[in-house]
């Protein structure tokens, strides 16, 4: 076991070696409990520290900005928008479905399914992800997200410019009443949205040596930027307290105070100005 582990240390980070190991120790243990084993001897073994693997980085505001604009021509605006303004992963974005995209209307958030686009407040329930069985990553991930007016905006363009897909595709159309999906309804997997990404980047002059959860790393590093605190970026990020948040998010925390969807609309339209 140990020396198998340690074969893999030229090809996998240390994250994926903590990922393999996990994996081990969670099978051996349903094992045990159907008394195939004796001894879980993956608990006996360390992960060793795997390759180095490329560390993640955040987009400043300027770049952040020209990724705005150029995203205004692919399919994946909206997911552009709602990733970097407020943070979502990515798993959670291409879970989203739209009556998980609530409008602030006669007093309780309604889908905007029944409700429309007409109203003023509209958020999101971050309560789904790709993962097995469509959990979040964890039980503090589910939360309630506001969004700022640039998301409103896009998701509302979005949201007309599926509908029409949706008649272009007729039968072939997959009603899973996804937020981001293909042009036939189709869930999208993550090198779709790589791909897509790494158009919009090298359109907006800063490469394509970017990722699509580098956008929630941008939106740390705006909020941190803008004052907002730890606590509150934590809570926004989805994390169970402010050590992850510190520990993986570190190089994009400053010293901080202060709330997220507020914060965005007012950093862009500075911006913009």
């Amino acid at each position: 076991m140990e020396e198998w582990l340690d074969g893999l240390t030229e090809k996998l980070a240390t994250r994926s070696l903590q990922g393999v190991h996990s994996i081990l120790k969670r099978a051996i243990r349903q094992a045990q409990a159907r008394d195939k084993v004796i001894r879980n001897v993956a608990e006996l073994v360390t992960t060793p520290k795997g390759r180095e693997g490329r560390p993640s980085k955040a987009l400043t505001l300027d770049q952040a900005t020209a990724v705005l604009e150029k995203a205004k021509t692919s399919r994946l605006h909206a997911y552009v928008v709602l990733s970097l303004m407020t943070g979502i992963r990515t798993e959670e974005a291409r879970a989203l479905r739209w009556d998980h995209v609530v409008a602030g209307a006669d007093g309780q958030w309604r889908p905007v399914t029944k409700a429309g686009f007409d109203h003023d407040r509209f958020a999101i329930y971050v309560w789904r992800s790709v993962r097995a069985g469509g959990d979040t990553k964890t039980e503090k991930s589910r939360r309630t997200l506001e969004l700022p007016q640039e998301a409103i905006d896009a998701l509302r363009e979005h949201r007309k410019r599926q509908a029409t897909e949706r008649l272009a595709a007729g039968d072939l159309w997959q009603s899973d009443n996804l937020v981001f999906c293909s042009p036939t309804g189709n869930a999208l997997d993550a090198a779709n949205v790589r791909r897509a990404s790494r158009l919009i980047t090298k359109k907006a002059g800063i490469g394509e040596d970017w990722t699509p959860r580098e956008l929630r790393h941008s939106f740390v590093s705006i909020m941190s930027d803008s004052g907002v605190s730890i606590e509150t970026i934590a809570d926004l990020c989805g994390h169970a307290g402010t050590a992850v948040t510190e520990e993986v998010y570190r190089h994009q925390l400053k010293p901080v105070i202060t709330k997220g969807a507020e914060t965005i609309n007012a950093v862009f339209k500075k911006q913009s100005a």
